[in-house]
């Protein structure tokens, strides 16, 4: 390509967006020069149901449930005065808390201020938030932050060490959609136990975020939480960073929560143009379909160049895999569709994959997140002329333009910094493009039956495990065999999966081992 017709192919495939500082350039995902008529045919189906769904058609029938996380950033578009009300209650009541909070006004049982936040969550109930937490993290923040998000008895040990003697000055937030998430529950649990061994009232330390009537909802109630905040069952999990969700600790943090409502409102009115090419979570969506065929082919690698953006990936994958990974299309036919996403940040972990990603399989494309502004101050320079930022941007220019010389192709995203109004509108930049590349691909981004299914074989395994123990205590003096146990229990079929409980619970001290010629001659027996 000549270096004219190079300028301009990039001018025709750069689409600027003044209004949040923001640009996205399509140009070397070298996407053809018009739209597809097939392709436009099915964006003007996508932009339809997209209307549809903001004015509350219900998108996920197997739950009969709508779909409104748009309502959120814009509560005039919600489809009745009630959902209107709450959205707007709920957004006071958040700024009054959190206010209240940092004046000091609400105070922990045993000292004269909360300087901690221990957030438990799972999935999107923590992801969401700690993205935001860390792309935003400053001097200024009015708390410190801690999570946990996840059932690993270590980890939960290591965050509690690192708050040590500033629990009584830590105010915990327990959010599950559902009330019964059984890694948070579990989290509640330790959580509260250490409280309690410290002397201290879990539930004057304490807030729920979670549907209304939910099991965690009426714990709360009956304990006189602090506050309880509502989780709502048209707003998904993996969309509701937007929500009390993700609200809250923002505006605990001290974030301005409105401009980030405000930047993704923004972003959902320029994602309602019907010129894909003026659209930019449309043209995400077609990059992402010329890219994977429309069968997600290739796999997308997220390199934001900013260190703040470090969970991005982590975030996007919870966003578009859940969303996007289904068996079935829309008429029931197997389809297997999902677009993976991996990455971490620029410039660091492209020292990590980059020679595979120019050398290796050409099976992804890659989204690099470019950020202007460098930091708050100037820069010293660490060669003439040369500051790390430029580096920086170097390693980025210089990696896209390596990897397309290979005929590996790279959209890139550029903010002009990083700042509540710009991360509001690149949250809501994905959400519509998941929302509409769904639609293009005909499946339904709002269902997640494979989570579920993942959830009640997790459950049948606790179930096996309380079998097991139940057989053992029932014959104390009495050693079994992972296959002799197995077969008692008529679960010959899960014979591995006896002896992977049995070795957890034995490495535990909860039974003794004895051991035998090989692994699987070993035997159990109830702790004397």
């Amino acid at each position: 390509m000549s270096t004219i017709s190079s300028w301009q192919n990039f001018q025709q495939h750069y689409l600027d967006l003044p209004e949040l500082g923001m640009s996205i350039d399509t140009s070397l995902m070298v996407p053809p020069d018009e739209l597809p008529q097939a392709l436009d045919k099915l964006f003007r189906n996508a932009f339809q149901q997209m209307r549809e769904l903001e004015e509350g058609s219900l998108a996920n029938p197997d739950e009969n449930r709508m779909v409104g996380h748009y309502w959120l950033r814009n509560s005039e578009l919600a489809p009745s005065a009630e959902i209107q009300k709450v959205i707007c209650d709920t957004l006071e009541k958040i700024l009054q808390f959190a206010k209240q909070i940092q004046q000091n006004i609400i105070q922990p049982q045993q000292a004269d201020s909360f300087r901690n936040v221990l957030l438990l969550g799972i999935g999107g109930s923590a992801l969401g938030p700690q993205f935001v937490q860390n792309a935003l993290a400053s001097e200024a923040d009015q708390m410190q932050f801690y999570f946990l998000d996840n059932t690993d008895p270590d980890g939960i040990d290591q965050v509690m060490a690192s708050i040590g003697k500033e629990l009584n000055m830590t105010l915990t937030l327990v959010i599950s959609k559902s009330g019964g998430t059984k890694e948070t529950r579990n989290a509640m649990l330790e959580v509260r136990h250490v409280y309690e061994s410290s002397g201290l009232d879990f539930s004057k330390h304490t807030v729920a975020v979670t549907g209304e009537g939910s099991q965690l909802d009426q714990l709360a109630e009956n304990e006189n939480w602090l506050r309880r905040f509502p989780m709502w069952d048209w707003v998904g999990g993996r969309t509701s960073v937007l929500s009390a969700v993700g609200l809250l600790p923002a505006a605990l943090q001290g974030l301005d929560i409105e401009e980030i409502l405000n930047g993704a409102k923004i972003m959902d009115g320029l994602t309602r143009r019907k010129d894909v090419s003026k659209n930019p979570a449309a043209m995400l969506a077609w990059m992402w379909h010329h890219a994977g065929a429309g069968q997600g082919e290739k796999a997308m690698v997220m390199l934001p160049y900013k260190d703040r953006l470090l969970l991005f990936s982590r975030y996007l994958q919870q966003l578009v895999m859940e969303s996007l990974g289904k068996e079935k299309d829309f008429a029931g036919k197997t389809v297997h569709q999902g677009l993976t996403v991996y990455g971490n940040k620029g410039s660091t972990d492209q020292h990590a994959f980059v020679q595979q990603l120019r050398e290796g399989p050409a099976d992804f494309f890659v989204t690099f997140i470019e950020v202007l502004r460098d930091r708050k101050n100037a820069s010293i320079e660490v060669e003439p002329g040369i500051t790390s930022g430029d580096f920086l941007q170097g390693f980025l220019l210089g990696t896209r333009e390596a990897l397309f010389q290979n005929g590996r192709s790279s959209l890139t995203i550029t903010l002009e910094e990083i700042n509540p109004k710009s991360l509001g509108a690149l949250i809501a930049l994905f959400e519509r493009a998941v929302g509409l590349y769904a639609t293009l691909i005909g499946i339904n981004a709002y269902h997640q039956p494979g989570v579920e299914a993942g959830k009640r074989a997790a459950e049948d395994v606790i179930e096996l495990s309380l079998k097991i123990q139940s057989h053992l205590k029932s014959n104390p003096a009495q050693q079994f065999s992972a296959s002799s146990l197995a077969e008692i229990l008529e679960e010959s079929a899960k014979i591995s999966t006896v002896f992977k409980l049995l070795e957890h619970l034995a490495a535990n001290g909860r039974l003794q081992k004895f051991s035998g010629s090989d692994p699987f001659s070993a035997c159990y027996q109830e702790n004397c």
